[in-house]
């Protein structure tokens, strides 16, 4: 194997595998059964006229497996987490006693486990979708390639084998994720 299809390849490796990063934060992000700071992840409060990730202004914990505990590092910033976690539209209350915010998460019905599996599920196809655009891309740059007609084969087989393992590594996030969902 040569330099330059090294370079392909690795090129090809590093944009699937942004694409696995990319669904593990969002699968992350996806609610589950109980209460994690995960998933307040998406939350941007607006600190002094800046777009700021909650976890940067206030200490989430989840003191139980039902609540979400949120105690900012400045008192006056309480109503603008409140109001940032109504604007995300996760469909929690959260409730503000002068000193910290607490968020009591609700059981899931089954119904909406079902269109959180759903929305695991429409990231996982995202993904792969990454995955076959690093692919197409890298073929192009093979076929592009000066070397033998041989070395493209090669080339494209080591390009296809990256491929399948990426997607099955997708396939089992999403299988643990749906479980996790569908647990009651």
């Amino acid at each position: 194997m040569n330099e330059e299809t090294e370079f392909i390849l690795d090129t090809a490796k590093e944009a699937m595998n942004n694409a696995i990063e990319h669904l593990t934060k969002e699968l992350r992000a996806i609610r589950a059964g109980k209460a994690s700071p995960s998933m307040l992840i998406n939350v941007m409060v607006n600190y002094y006229g800046a777009q700021t990730p909650l976890s940067q202004i206030a200490n989430v914990s989840t003191p139980d497996p039902r609540t979400i505990s949120i105690q900012p590092w400045e008192k006056n910033m309480l109503q603008e987490i409140e109001k940032a976690i109504q604007l995300a539209n996760l469909g929690f209350n959260p409730m503000n006693n002068g000193d910290i915010i607490m968020i009591n998460v609700p059981p899931l019905t089954e119904e909406r486990r079902r269109d959180l599996a759903k929305q695991a599920k429409a990231e996982a196809e995202h993904a792969k979708v990454g995955i076959r655009n690093a692919r197409k891309d890298a073929n192009n740059d093979i076929k592009k390639a000066d070397i033998s007609d041989d070395m493209k084969k090669i080339a494209e087989d080591d390009v296809q084998k990256l491929t399948d393992a990426h997607v099955k590594d997708i396939e089992a996030k999403f299988s643990l994720k749906e479980v996790d969902i569908m647990k009651v």
